[in-house]
């Protein structure tokens, strides 16, 4: 450590009813310098961010922290913001009925003589906004806008309490490609004015881009921190999972065969009178045992085709749905499940868990009545070895099947989510945006799970941002914008611009 030395973390111990999630756990930190936090989902790097950021307060955990050359003991998150330290959680914590203003400086407030000044407040509200590149008015309620303006607010928010330390947890997850290189042009300049972050991300190309040191975490210990530079991507990985992954898409053969499920013409607006359709005359069809990738940009219509076909869509719409050969009708996500069609969705927060329940409980609440014996009692034994194979399966890091599911990392409660719906033995499952979130490890994971699946004959489509990701595992691509159909492509040599060309080309 050099004599600009802003923060050190020594011998951190963390843990939760007697399971270590840290274990002696060093890191250090430079005045205007970014550090990248790398490890596997469950690796504790959330963990350890919390206990610096008094999420986890002083006397919880073992270890010393010093901050400026003198001990930092917070005992809650207005405590560590005091000092300058403050966090962007990968969670959004805005409060969605309030004005971004209002979320701004809720709890802190600008008033004089007792009276709040909306005048300065709207004025701090403007130029933090300019500052992460939003044209919108202060005024604009939260819940009016997309993931991605919701995350570059939350920045906004941390930026008002002029940190000195800012913690970034998969900032970059909801983002789109524009609003990522704004996030990274913001952690730049940041670094320029002195101000130090941490950066935890799973994208290993911003990683690189924007590091000035890598540290890995790997299962509650630190494995090493060297300088970005001297790290290729392959040794990042290597160190994280602790093993070499020589091939990140492990296509597999598989057989395809008939066509059985024909959707459409799909049409879905917000509301009767919306003038813009999300979802514009589009059908399409899939085979058993393939994998159908469906790709577009961000707001092509791709997560509200599927909530059309599941039956959650919230708008109006019309969805034609062909089975064998047969019509039927899906009314409600139930009707979905009866038929076989299951859907792990984008916002697994939202739509995904019960956050109070445990992990076990999730897994299986979907498919209770499986569990239901004579005099309609629930068979406990049965739902629980169901639970334990659920979790062995598919390798969920928790500590007991009774945690509540709200303390596991993201990745770890996708992989929950994704159990809950295999309990059902779909026909067809959709995956809108499966690996959002989750380390490369994970969805190495989850890849060789969806090949088995469509080597049992189960029918897969999955919705992703990452054209490479849709690219290494699909048989063929649908491709969307605007609402509209574009293309239905053979993934054969298919390129991304290949697909990017044949989703901006004109009608």
């Amino acid at each position: 450590m050099s004599d600009s030395s802003l923060l050190t973390m020594s011998d951190i111990v963390k843990k939760f009813s007697g399971v270590i999630a840290l274990n002696g756990v060093n890191f250090s930190l430079e005045r205007g310098e970014v550090v990248s936090l790398c490890g596997e989902n469950g690796s504790g790097k959330s963990t350890l961010m919390k206990v610096l950021t008094g999420v986890h307060p002083y006397g919880s955990y073992e270890g010393q922290i010093i901050y400026k050359g003198e001990p930092l003991q917070s005992r809650s998150v207005r405590d560590s913001e005091e000092k300058g330290i403050a966090i962007i959680h990968q969670e959004l914590t805005l409060v969605k009925e309030l004005s971004i203003l209002e979320n701004i400086f809720l709890g802190a407030e600008i008033s004089s003589y007792g009276v709040l000044d909306h005048s300065a407040m709207y004025k701090q509200t403007a130029e933090l906004l300019k500052r992460v590149k939003l044209d919108i008015s202060p005024d604009t309620v939260i819940k009016e806008l997309g993931v991605g303006q919701q995350q570059l607010v939350e920045i906004a928010k941390a930026l008002s309490k002029n940190a000195e330390v800012l913690v970034l947890d998969e900032p970059s997850a909801p983002l789109t490609e524009s609003e990522t290189r704004v996030l990274l042009d913001i952690v730049k300049q940041l670094r320029t004015e002195g101000v130090s972050c941490v950066y935890i991300s799973h994208k290993l190309n911003e990683v690189k881009e924007i590091s000035d040191r890598i540290c890995i975490i790997r299962d509650g210990e630190h494995i090493g921190t060297q300088e970005a530079s001297r790290m290729s991507t392959d040794d990042i990985i290597g160190m994280m999972v602790g093993r070499e992954l020589k091939q990140l898409f492990p296509r597999e053969e598989h057989p395809i065969g008939e066509e059985f499920l024909k959707v459409g013409p799909v049409n879905a607006k917000i509301s009767k009178s919306a003038n813009l359709k999300q979802v514009d005359n589009l059908s399409f069809s899939l085979r058993k045992g393939e994998i159908l990738g469906v790709a577009g940009l961000v707001g092509s219509g791709r997560t509200e085709l599927m909530q059309c076909l599941f039956g959650s869509y919230e708008g109006v719409y019309q969805c034609p749905v062909e089975l064998d050969g047969k019509p039927i009708k899906i009314r409600h996500n139930r009707d979905a499940l009866n038929y076989g069609i299951a859907m792990v969705p984008e916002d697994r927060k939202r739509h995904g868990i019960v956050p109070i329940m445990g992990v076990g409980q999730n897994i299986t609440l979907a498919g209770l009545n499986h569990f239901i014996g004579l005099g309609q009692t629930l068979n406990e034994s049965a739902e629980q070895t169901a639970i334990n194979d659920s979790i062995k399966r598919l390798k969920v890091k928790t500590a007991t099947p009774e945690l509540a599911i709200k303390s596991l990392s993201g990745g770890n409660q996708q992989k929950a989510i994704l159990a809950k719906f295999l309990l059902l033995k779909p026909r067809i499952l959709i995956l809108d945006e499966p690996t959002r979130g989750i380390d490369v490890g994970a969805k190495y994971e989850i890849y060789k799970l969806m090949y088995q699946l469509v080597k049992q004959g189960i029918s897969i489509i999955m919705v992703s941002s990452e054209l490479p990701e849709v690219l290494g595992i699909s048989d063929r691509v649908l491709v969307m914008h605007e609402g509209k159909l574009k293309g239905l492509l053979d993934n054969q040599n298919l390129t991304q611009e290949m697909v990017m060309d044949c989703a901006l080309a004109e009608e």
